[in-house]
This record gives C-alpha cells, structure tokens and sequence, in this order.
C-alpha cells in the first residue's frame, strides 16, 4: 500500500509541476523551512480547498489538495495497534488481506513497566507498522487518569498519577514520529468516565486540573514534540471539549505553544460558531450521515465544511481562523506524507513480537507471592492445571476503537502449553462461562466458547481436576466487552463478573498451590485475597500473552512491574464513590450531567494518604523473584535553588538468588506549605536491572518544578521556598529512606 502511494504522491507532483519552470516551488523544495514553505502552499490554495482539508472526507481520512500535489491524510486507531482497514463510510471491515498487525500490550501494562526505554520501543514498532500500512496519524497513545476504577477506558490509559504517565507519554510520542508517523494523543481533556461521556460537564478546581489531568498532556506536548490531539467528548464550562476556548486556544495553543493539528472525537464537534473559532482544526466523525441522517455527501455537511464555508461567503466570520487551521494541517502534511524522510515501515516481523512481548512481560506485576508459590518449577512436577475463560479467551478483538485484527494471539493457556510441555502435562477446565461471543465490527476470533453446562458443574469439574494438579493457575479476570474493559461503557461494579469468587474460593481450597492471574486494564474486588497464595496483575498483552505470561510465570522472566494506579479494597476507599460525585448529577433538562471532582487533587494514593485509608495493593506495588536492598541515600546539597536542581543517590543491591529489576522511587513532601498539600507526591523514578548480588548507585534529579503546585490566585505554577523531605523506596507504601532538604531564593 505504501508503495502505491509513493507511486501516486510521485505521479500527482509530476502533474503539479507541469507548467511550473524547472524551479522547485518553494511549498515542494524540502530544502526550504517549513513554516515558508506552509505560507507558499496556503497562498496558492483556494477558499474550497482550505476547506476541504479541515474536515474528514471517509472514516478515516481527510482530503489533500490533488491541484498541488498534497497527497490525502490517512488516520487510524491505535494504541495498541493498527486498526484494520474499514469501508469508507461504514465500521465494517474492508476484507482486506494485508491488514493484519502485532497487537502491543494496553498502555496500563506499558505504564507499568515504569520504564521509559519500553515506551520509545513501544511507539517506534507500532510507528513501524503504522508506515507500512501507510497511515499518516496514530489515534494514540491516550493519557486519562485513572479516576475510578469502573472507567471502561482505563485500560487504554497510563494511570492514576499524572508524574508517571508524563515520563511514558513524551518517549511513546517521540518513537511514534521517528517513523514519520504522527500521534494523536487523546482524549484532551478529563474523560474518565464514558457512560455519558458525549454529555458529561466536569466541574473541576483549576489546580486539580492543572496539577492532575492536564501533566501528561503538556508533557506530550513539550517535551515530547507531538504532532497531533484529539479533543475529548465531554464538556469543561459547558464547552465540548473538541471546541473548548479554554481547553484548546488558551491553555494548549497559546500557553504550551502546541503547534500541531486539533481533531475533534469522532463525532465530537456539535457547534459550528464554537469550531470555527475555538481551536478545532480537522473534523472528524462518526457515522456517513454528519449532521444529517441520509444525507448525500454528508462529510460535505460537517461543521468546518459547507456550513463554515456560507458563513465566509456570506460575511459572518473572515479567513484568519480558517488559514490559521490550515496552516496546521499543512505543517502536519510536511511532517507526514509529505516527508521524503519516511521509510517504508514493517509489519508483523520479529523484532516487533519481540517487543510486545518484552513490555507484556516487563509490565506483568506480582502482587503477592506467599510462601514463595511461585515460579512454576520446570522439574520436579507432572501436571498443571490452566483454569478460566480467559485462560483461551482472545482479547484483541473488541473493546470499542482498541479493537485489531492479529495476525497471531497467544493465548495463556498455549503458552503455558509450549513452555512446559511435554515434561509437564497442562490440562484445563473452564471453570466459569463469560462472554463467548467473538465478533467485532467485521472481525472474528474464530473461537467457540460456547458451554452448556451450570456454574456449579463448572465449579465442580475444575475442583476436581484442581485435587489432582501440582499447580492450579486460574486465568480470570474482566474482558473487553460491554461494562467490562470497553469504549462507550463504564462498569457497574467492583466485583468480578461470572460468578468468579466462587470458583476461586473453591480452587484455593482444593489446592495449596493456587495462582489467580487477573486479566483487566482495572482493579477488582478481592474478597477472597487472604485465601489465595499467589496472585498476578496480567493485563491486556496483545499478541504475544501466551508467552509473556509463561515466561514470568515459570520464572524465565523475573516480574518487575509496578502498579501505576492504587488498588483498594472497595469502591467506598475511592474518592469520586466516597463523595458520591460518580456517575454525576443530570440537568433538569437531562441533557447534561455535570460531576464535580469534588476530590480535587486527591486522586488516588493521595486519598489514600490523606484519609489514612491502607489499599488492598499500593500505587508502585510489585513484587520479585528476588529480593533487593536499598541504603545509603544521599543528595549534592542540603539545599536548592529555585532555578536550580537536586540530585538523589540510593545504593541498590539484588540480595536475592536470581538477577531482575526494581524501581526506585523518589516522592516528595512539603514540610510546611501555605496551602493544602498531599502528603507526598511522586517526582521521579529509575528502574535497574542487577544481577544476584549485584550493586548499583541510582540517582534522580529533580528541579523546581518537582516542589511546585498551581496558585489558583496567580493562576501559576508556584515552589515556596521552605523545607522538604524527599522519601525514597520501592512503592508508595514502602519508603523507608529520608532525606531533608530545603529550596532557597
């Protein structure tokens, strides 16, 4: 496919160029600035064509300006990998041959690997794929923070702390682009919930917003150099957000300097006066029929198409906003499909299993190893038992946007299967019966996951062959499927779904050698926790599941990962419930919902610290196969500048009997602040790999930024000058090293 858009591209610029002397036009000549050759190309197009650049034309595609040789913009979703091609007015598939692709774990386990290096490979591979099936925009990555832990979404997010996904995002962005290939990062800004997300009006403090939901955003945007964001479906200050004042042209454009494309939602842009002149440059949609149903050429008839266009004809409004959004998308072009820099990409090959399977397994978190249960041994044993749907279950179709069609998924089971067979026999039971169905928009699973029998006969069989197992491994957990992990849908509670407690209850009691693996993008009610010996965080991991999940579970891998959101013990211990602020309250009207975020900036476990609640599993919780020391913890000064930094240093020994990874982490406390202040607040982190006995120095630079909170009264970021403590160990809830230090003048 690229190819023949290479051939087309070469075809269309010959054309342009006919009547041209044998100059280069300056908007052709790579060896011009952009920004002229921007001003060359806006000058030469006319009022219809500026038009027709800033609004979609199919599904997934804008116009170019065939006249002058600038190809069409493609987009795609993607995540967590390319999207398969759909018609051009409708979500069925394509029935295309070539579009398969690797699906790379969701970014919660990305998140959780808390290690940046794995967010630049994970950006440049699935960068890779999106150039050889010749998409110019990447729907993605999205950075949303984990607010409850029914978000439907959640899984396609980074969690809960805004410091943690900022470090993600930038290296994510900048692999992605490196290939030519622009991100989109999304949804901007504050969708975490998505029952009534078209229609949800949050209400929310500027501090919280600044401090908590807009980091990752600016970190995109700043640091990692992003071409493109999408606008969120909900409203702030009763302004949808894909057309926001504040959102778009204050904070985004003007006070970030973002000098990229805004495309609205899918359907996201509802006010053609509020599009024009509040931020949106491309408008995108959902469904053939724009703003009205049946009609004929209906993207014709989206908000920046013909009814901005009347509204220049006839006077209403002039051309500064509409050249300044083309000038957008012109830059977009150049640094896209018009890019003679842009290779020819990959798909499918085996660097990019490699990777996917190297975060899955980096980002797999062990929460609890009592007794040492695990890693499976190799020898030594003769049967394992795999238990759940989800130990077969294929996870990459579904889930709304986030849905692939794979060229291969791994499933548990069978990588269970191939790692320890024949040496050790793995037999299975269902156990429990969820969703068996296996279609979404086209694409099928093949997978029949049909089962007659009754929960209790499920139960009863796994128990059975649990008595007869040296290992019992239950795979169970949510899925992507409506009210579970799943665009458009929030779940409707904490606990798991099917009837699991049972069935885990039964297996810990059949079987001392138990393992529950949870499969989800969010927390899950454990009321059975102190019965189970060993459980796992396993995420969504796309492609390569199977082998990632065998490689930690048998110890071929030694976990590493962190939970990047707090795990607590019920909805009640998560403030948007203990509030009672979620779902929100409906207008009289029921047009509108507005939830106030009446938390604030306690999201997470700086609620957990401030009402001195203990979660079931703590923000950067994560266990190992080894064991590991941290001492010595000193810094370069006993005091700071404010345009200075500070740098950190901790000793770090694997004191264990296997080499692996852990993750320092670095929080920092306001001794004495003039305003209200978590009790600490994660300003960095380092992850290192040692081998048995292995001792390494760590160190975390911090500078004024990391003292920081937003002044709602100077509507500024602010670092009082005082005393600090900077506290440092393996999780929020293991800190065992301190240090003072104080920032002067």
């Amino acid at each position: 496919m690229t190819k023949i858009r290479m051939i087309t591209l070469l075809a269309c610029l010959g054309m342009a160029m006919e009547g041209f002397s044998q100059q280069v036009p300056v908007y052709l000549d790579e060896t011009k600035p952009i920004e002229q050759r921007v001003e060359d190309a806006l000058s030469r197009m006319t009022l219809t064509e500026k038009i027709r650049v800033i609004h979609a034309q199919s599904k997934f595609s804008s116009a170019g300006v065939p006249r002058l040789g600038i190809p069409e913009l493609w987009t795609d979703d993607g995540p967590h990998g390319v999207r398969p091609d759909v018609l051009w007015d409708q979500w069925e598939q394509a029935g295309q041959s070539n579009d398969s692709c690797v699906a790379f774990p969701a970014l919660t386990c990305l998140a959780a690997t808390w290690n940046p290096a794995n967010a630049l490979l994970y950006g440049r591979s699935l960068g890779e794929e999106a150039l050889y099936r010749g998409k110019d925009m990447i729907l993605g990555p999205g950075v949303n923070i984990y607010r409850t832990p029914l978000g439907g979404r959640n899984f396609e997010y980074m969690g809960e702390d805004p410091y943690l996904a900022s470090q993600m995002v930038a290296p994510y962005v900048k692999g992605l682009q490196s290939c030519g290939v622009a991100a989109c990062v999304k949804h901007y800004a504050l969708n975490n919930d998505e029952e009534y997300r078209n229609q949800v009006n949050v209400v929310v403090s500027d501090r919280a917003l600044h401090e908590i939901y807009l980091p990752a955003f600016k970190s995109a945007v700043q640091q990692g150099g992003v071409w493109g964001l999408m606008g969120a479906y909900n409203l702030y200050k009763d302004q949808h957000n894909c057309h926001n004042d504040i959102m778009l042209n204050q904070i985004l454009k003007r006070d970030w300097g973002f000098d990229g494309v805004v495309v609205s939602d899918w359907g996201g842009a509802h006010d053609t006066d509020e599009a024009i002149h509040n931020g949106l440059d491309i408008e995108f949609g959902t469904g053939t029929d724009g703003l009205a149903h049946g009609t004929k050429n209906a993207y014709d008839n989206y908000h920046l198409a013909n009814p901005y266009l009347s509204r220049i004809l006839s006077g209403k409004v002039g051309t500064k906003e509409l050249d300044e959004k083309v000038r957008r998308v012109l830059r977009l072009f150049y640094r896209t499909n018009m890019s003679s820099n842009r290779g020819l990409g990959s798909l499918c090959s085996e660097a990019h299993y490699d990777a996917a399977r190297k975060i899955a397994a980096d980002g797999i978190v062990l929460l609890k190893n009592q007794g040492n249960v695990l890693p499976i041994p190799t020898t030594g044993i003769s049967k394992v038992l795999g238990v759940g749907e989800n130990a077969v279950k294929m996870m990459t179709v579904g889930g709304g946007s986030s849905s692939l069609k794979v060229q291969h998924e791994i499933s548990p089971l069978d990588g269970l299967r191939a790692r320890l067979e024949p040496t050790i026999k793995v037999d299975y039971a269902r156990g429990y019966v969820g969703d068996v169905t296996g279609e979404y928009n086209g694409v099928t699973t093949g997978q029949s996951l049909k089962d007659t029998r009754s929960p209790e006969e499920l139960i009863n069989d796994a128990v059975e062959k649990a008595k007869q197992a040296d290992y019992v491994i239950m795979f169970g957990g949510l899925n992507k499927s409506d009210y579970q992990d799943c665009e458009g849908h929030d779940r409707k509670e904490y606990g798991l779904p099917y009837a699991q407690d049972q069935l885990i209850e039964a297996l810990a009691k059949a079987n001392k050698r138990f393992v529950y693996v949870n499969i989800s993008g969010n927390a899950v009610a454990m009321p059975w926790v102190r019965q189970v010996p060993a459980i796992v965080q396993g995420w969504y991991l796309g492609s390569e599941t199977g082998h990632a999940m065998a490689d930690v579970l048998t110890g071929d891998v030694n976990p590493s990962g962190k939970l990047p959101y707090t795990w607590t013990v019920s909805l009640n211990d998560v403030p948007a419930h203990a509030l009672g602020t979620f779902p929100g309250t409906w207008r009289p009207d029921h047009k509108i919902i507005d939830e106030e975020y009446k938390e604030g900036i306690y999201v997470g476990y700086r609620w957990a610290d401030k009402v001195k609640t203990k979660p079931l599993f703590a923000f950067g919780h994560g266990l190992s196969y080894s064991t590991f020391k941290l001492s010595n913890l000193r810094q370069d000064s006993p005091t700071m500048t404010s345009d200075g930094k500070l740098t950190f240093t901790v000793s770090v020994k694997n004191t264990g009997s296997c080499a692996g990874g852990e993750t320092v982490q670095l929080y920092i406390h306001d001794d004495r602040a003039s305003v209200d202040r978590p009790q600490k607040e994660l300003k960095g982190f380092s992850k290192v790999y040692l081998q048995p006995g292995e001792s390494r120095d760590v160190s975390i630079t911090i500078d004024r930024s990391a003292l920081s909170f937003y002044d709602e009264a100077q509507s500024a970021w602010t670092a009082e000058p005082g005393s600090f403590t900077a506290l440092v160990g393996t999780g929020s809830d293991n800190l065992p090293l301190k240090k003072a230090f104080s920032l002067t003048e």
